[in-house]
């Protein structure tokens, strides 16, 4: 399983990030995304769930176009009420589903401290996020977020985590 989701985290890194740029799809206006998000951190274990903060940013410049969507790096990272933090970055992918509903999968490995919170078992921690958003101005959006944040068994024990958040999109 380890080697199988290396080899995957490289594909996407290689596959995202050293395609040719198509130099008419960077003449934007906006070229900072930020991503402002409220949620409930492990929902589906009842003594764990916490609310939690976070914030990512995405930086339009760097996104490519490809077969599957228009491919960005992310950063970001959020705390919970019970001071567990994940700081991460990564890919997402974003598909115009037509008119102004956007469709976003992400992929972000990150650091992870439990805090008082729940112990993951590993510092290093993978989150795959889906995401629906609506556009209600040409510079900004709300959405609503799906992720699970697991170790792939890299610790001693890999209790996952599945979080849902409303999210907030502002371009700078």
């Amino acid at each position: 399983m380890y080697n199988f989701f290396n080899k995957t985290f490289l594909l996407i890194i290689l596959t995202a990030f050293y395609l040719p740029i198509n130099a008419e799809e960077n003449k934007k206006n906006s070229i900072h995304q930020y991503n402002f998000y409220v949620g409930n951190f492990d929902f589906s274990d009842h003594k764990q769930k916490a609310i939690l903060l976070g914030f990512q940013h995405q930086n339009e410049t760097l996104e490519r176009k490809l077969i599957l969507g228009n491919a960005s790096p992310i950063t970001g990272g959020f705390i919970t009420e019970n001071s567990a933090a994940y700081l991460y970055t990564g890919v997402e992918w974003n598909y115009d589903m037509g008119g102004k509903i956007t469709f976003t999968p992400s992929f972000t490995p990150g650091l992870y401290s439990a805090g008082d919170g729940k112990d993951l078992g590993h510092i290093l921690e993978f989150k795959t996020e889906i995401q629906a958003s609506y556009a209600i101005s040409e510079d900004s959006r709300f959405g609503m977020s799906y992720n699970h944040i697991s170790n792939a068994s890299l610790g001693d024990k890999n209790p996952g985590a599945n979080s849902y958040m409303v999210n907030y999109f502002k371009n700078f």
